[in-house]
């Protein structure tokens, strides 16, 4: 799959967020976007989803389904982690298949807890596990590594280069480091 970003702006009030923005992403790569707080990487992200429309400019991307993980977690709060990842999984995946990609991510004492009870970073976990599992060709992560420790964002990280192989892959990170262990492509906006 190939997206191709030609001259994307949009403002909000009359202020510029997205300038003249153009970029071309292929399946297979981790892309990594990078811009100060505020410069328009959720926006963009939104506008790619559909959720936002551009003032101008144009995309060009095939229609396909796409696997994303917000700033917030968007979990359902009484649902258990096992639950919130069926919700988007394919019907094919059975609970057993969930809650093994869930344990590469959490321990196993926690998959049957409501979502309301985890923490921070097992709530994002339990978010980015069930981004990655929905069928998608093209994920979407924005921030993903937030509220993780320094040795579950290395668990996360090896466990995203697993799921998104042969994907086109977008995320947003302001660290260095982050691009680096994912083997990632900049791009600063």
């Amino acid at each position: 799959m190939k997206l191709q970003i030609c001259d994307l702006c949009k403002q909000f009030d009359g202020v510029p967020v997205l300038d003249h923005v153009s970029m071309e992403l292929e399946s297979g790569h981790i892309y990594c976007l990078t811009a100060p707080s505020g410069k328009g990487k959720t926006t963009l992200f939104r506008i790619l989803m559909g959720l936002e429309t551009a003032d101008s400019g144009r995309l060009f991307m095939e229609r396909v389904p796409i696997g994303a993980v917000f700033q917030e977690d968007r979990l359902c709060e009484t649902f258990s982690a096992v639950d919130n990842v069926l919700m988007t999984s394919p019907s094919s995946m059975s609970r057993a298949e969930v809650r093994r990609e869930l344990m590469e991510l959490l321990p196993e004492e926690v998959l049957d807890r409501p979502a309301a009870t985890l923490s921070g970073g097992q709530k994002r976990r339990v978010a980015i596990c069930r981004a990655l599992c929905a069928l998608s060709e093209l994920l979407i992560l924005d921030e993903p590594f937030t509220g993780l420790d320094a040795g579950t964002k290395a668990e996360v990280v090896r466990y995203l280069q697993k799921k998104s192989a042969g994907k086109l892959t977008l995320l947003s990170t302001h660290q260095e480091e982050d691009i680096l262990a994912l083997d990632g492509i900049q791009i600063t906006i």
